[in-house]
């Protein structure tokens, strides 16, 4: 098997030496899985999850073979060494440990071929030495070799246990086949005699025979970078009248002309050919049939169009200059406030300040009620209606294990609603805590209940839902030592924190 994949190679560097091709070689990381597909029990849900990407390399060479003139079109044949596979790592937990004995089990699964694409490329320019290139199509991938890796960890002893197993190709259960169909795409840019480019590669084969019934095909991801080792010898395209443009897009092709009007004379070299230019001694523009704008004032805007001809202006004001008094980059004419600076939004005129407190409308959050700076404009949140809303906080009970509160909680509770009534502009978000006893999920899930009861016991008493937040934080945010009960207590709680709307 190995003598075919030195033949494949030699006979593609003899061809790509004779025809003088370009011819590159590439390598780079790339990420291999195996797409199983089975009818075990639980395997999507159980098994499946544990399996990972192999990490590996992909090098070998890519060849460039012109399809047509255009320059555009090629055939891409290649042949690459791919390391592929996948990875499987399961760490049980203690009672499945136990039952089974096995506290680690790690299975490498890693296969390596020989790579064989023959694709159709088309290359798009990006400049004079550098194009953005997509490719696709089919591959033949050879078995090379590969090795079955198997770790474990025993739970009563501890002992670490490795195995490798050569895997060989064959028809038998546990073996490979010799080979793999399948397509693969490539896209990504050529700069001169350097490739940067992604590829992913998809097997049709049924790959590999299990000793139960499944399918597993090949999957691989990854970049490389190239390096020309060849360069191409370019096809030169016929030219009769030999000015440069190929016959396929010269629209004057026994007569010399020039590039900018598709091999048509130009004689004053305007890129308007002379057989359309009025003015064909003189370069112009086609807006004007190949003849010169008229422009007194040098303002670009040509006399037919500028009612101010002698002085220059701009396009938005038929050529004539902007008035602008102020100086705030408004025109007089849309600004409400000439003499004074301001801005668009008020057309012209300065941002108000309609509260008085030193802060635009647009940067107070309060633009009716005068506040501070500090505040964005707001009033203060009194302090001692912080200090019952925090107190009030210290006095929300639950029953155990439970999101239905306490009827000691209500009077606090009740407390907050009011303060919330009598203070409209206010905000409340409900943090609900908890300490780190039993499992976080159960934790989060919990102290999100609670906040959400507290918000509905608000809500009952007739505040805005949209003026409350409730979020649960679970074990997330302790503010006690959770080794302590007393810690613990601290811990188990809900918070409200005041904000201004």
């Amino acid at each position: 098997m190995k003598k075919l994949y030195i033949c494949c190679i030699a006979l593609l560097l003899s061809s790509l030496s004779f025809s003088q091709l370009r011819l590159s070689v590439l390598g780079g990381p790339q990420w291999a899985s195996v797409n199983e597909s089975n009818s075990i029990p639980g395997w999507d849900s159980t098994t499946k999850p544990n399996y990972t990407k192999r990490t590996s390399i992909n090098i070998g060479l890519l060849a460039d073979v012109p399809i047509g003139e255009s320059g555009r079109w090629f055939l891409q044949p290649g042949v690459f060494y791919s390391g592929k596979g996948r990875k499987y790592a399961q760490v049980n937990d203690t009672v499945t440990a136990a039952i089974s004995d096995t506290l680690l089990y790690n299975n490498n699964f890693y296969t390596n071929y020989i790579d064989i694409p023959v694709s159709i490329a088309h290359k798009f320019p990006l400049g004079k030495k550098s194009s953005f290139l997509v490719s696709a199509g089919p591959y033949l991938a050879l078995f090379f070799n590969g090795k079955n890796t198997i770790e474990t960890r025993a739970y009563s002893t501890n002992k670490f246990n490795k195995e490798e197993i050569n895997i060989d190709a064959g028809k038998a259960t546990n073996k490979v086949k010799t080979s793999d169909f399948g397509v693969n795409v490539r896209a990504g840019f050529e700069l001169g005699s350097i490739l940067l480019t992604a590829f992913y590669s998809q097997g049709f084969t049924n790959f590999y025979t299990a000793s139960y019934d499944g399918t597993f095909k090949h999957r691989v991801i990854g970049a490389s970078v190239g390096f020309g080792l060849t360069k191409a010898q370019a096809r030169k395209p016929k030219d009769r009248d030999k000015d440069g443009v190929p016959d396929v897009q010269d629209l004057c092709p026994t007569i010399a002309g020039t590039v900018a009007t598709n091999g048509c004379p130009d004689a004053d070299n305007d890129g308007i050919a002379d057989a359309n230019d009025k003015c064909p001694q003189l370069a112009g523009l086609p807006k004007y049939s190949g003849c010169p704008i008229p422009d007194t004032d040098k303002d670009g805007i040509n006399d037919e169009e500028d009612k101010c001809p002698e002085m220059a202006g701009l396009p938005k004001y038929n050529g004539c200059p902007i008035p602008d008094s102020d100086g705030d980059g408004i025109n007089d004419e849309a600004d409400q406030c000439p003499d004074k600076a301001g801005t668009p939004d008020f057309n012209g005129c300065p941002i108000p300040d309609s509260d008085g407190d030193g802060l635009n409308d647009k940067e107070d959050k309060c633009p009716q009620e005068a506040g501070s700076k500090e505040n964005n404009g707001c009033p203060e949140i009194k302090k001692e209606i912080v200090e019952k809303v925090n107190y009030a906080a210290k006095n929300i009970f639950f029953d155990l294990n439970s999101d239905k509160i306490l009827q000691k909680s209500f009077d606090a509770l009740n407390e907050v609603a009011e303060i919330l009534k009598e203070n409209s502009a206010l905000r409340l978000s409900i943090e609900g805590h908890s300490d780190n006893a039993g499992k976080a999920n159960y934790n989060l899930a919990l102290s999100q209940k609670r906040a959400e009861a507290v918000k509905a016991y608000l809500i009952a008493q007739g505040i805005d839902p949209g003026r409350l937040a409730a979020q649960g934080f679970g074990q997330e945010k302790p503010i006690a030592d959770n080794k302590t009960s007393q810690g613990r207590a601290q811990n188990r709680r809900v918070e409200l924190k005041l904000e201004q709307d």
